[in-house]
């Protein structure tokens, strides 16, 4: 994997953790994702 793409990786990865960090518990749970769950969630984006 090159830098550039594991830096675009990593970006997203944070990204997904923080704008799931600021939502509240009931809307997450809305969205079917426990607020301990939130790192694996951010690690699926990027496999995607």
């Amino acid at each position: 994997m090159n830098v550039a793409r594991s830096f675009n990786n990593w970006r997203k990865y944070r990204q997904t953790i923080t704008e799931l960090g600021r939502m509240t518990s009931r809307e997450l749970q809305d969205l079917g994702i426990d607020r301990s769950d939130i790192r694996s969630v951010a690690r699926a984006a990027i496999g995607r």
